[in-house]
C-alpha cells in the first residue's frame, strides 16, 4: 500500500468547524471539527474553553492518548505566555487535535452536533487515524477564527 501524502501544513478554521491539511498549497483532505466548548475568540486563560488562534506547529504525536490518537499543538507561544503571567493567569496548554475519548468512539460524527472539548480539535477516531498518519512533528498549524 502507497504510503499517504505527508501535510506539509494544517489549517483549522474554527467558524467553518474545518481542518484541512495542505501539501505545497494543495489540499489532501479535509475533515469537519468540533472545537472548545466557548469556541468564539482568542484562548486567553486555562479553563475558557476557547480553542486557540495563531500559528502553533506540532510538538508531538501522543499515540497512547486519553482520546484516540493526538496531535501536541504548540500553545501557547512564549508571548502568550508572557501575556498572561502578566496579567497573572495560567495560558491554558494541552490544545490537541484529537480522535474522541477513549471508551467513546460509538459517539462517532455525532460528536459534531455540538462544542464539546477543552480548547482541542476533534475529529472522529477514523479521521484521527488518517491525519496523524500524514503528520510530522514540526508541522506549521495555523488556527483562524
Amino acid at each position: 500500500m502507497a504510503e499517504p501524502d505527508r501535510a506539509d501544513a494544517i489549517l483549522v478554521e474554527k467558524a467553518a468547524r474545518r481542518l484541512t491539511l495542505l501539501r505545497d498549497g494543495r489540499v489532501l483532505a479535509t475533515y469537519p471539527i468540533s472545537l472548545g466548548f466557548t469556541p468564539v475568540g482568542q484562548k486567553t486563560r486555562e479553563g475558557d474553553g476557547r480553542t486557540p488562534e495563531g500559528v502553533y506547529a506540532i510538538a508531538y504525536r501522543n499515540p497512547r492518548s486519553v482520546a484516540h490518537l493526538s496531535l501536541k499543538v504548540s500553545y501557547p507561544t512564549p508571548e502568550q505566555a508572557s501575556a498572561a503571567a502578566a496579567e497573572g493567569r495560567a495560558p491554558g496548554g494541552d490544545i490537541m487535535i484529537h480522535g474522541l475519548l477513549n471508551g467513546f468512539s460509538w459517539f462517532g460524527p455525532l460528536h459534531r452536533l455540538v462544542d464539546w472539548t477543552n480548547g482541542c480539535v476533534s475529529v472522529t477516531n477514523a479521521e484521527m487515524a488518517a491525519i496523524y498518519a500524514r503528520v510530522d512533528v514540526g508541522t506549521p498549524v495555523e488556527i483562524r477564527p
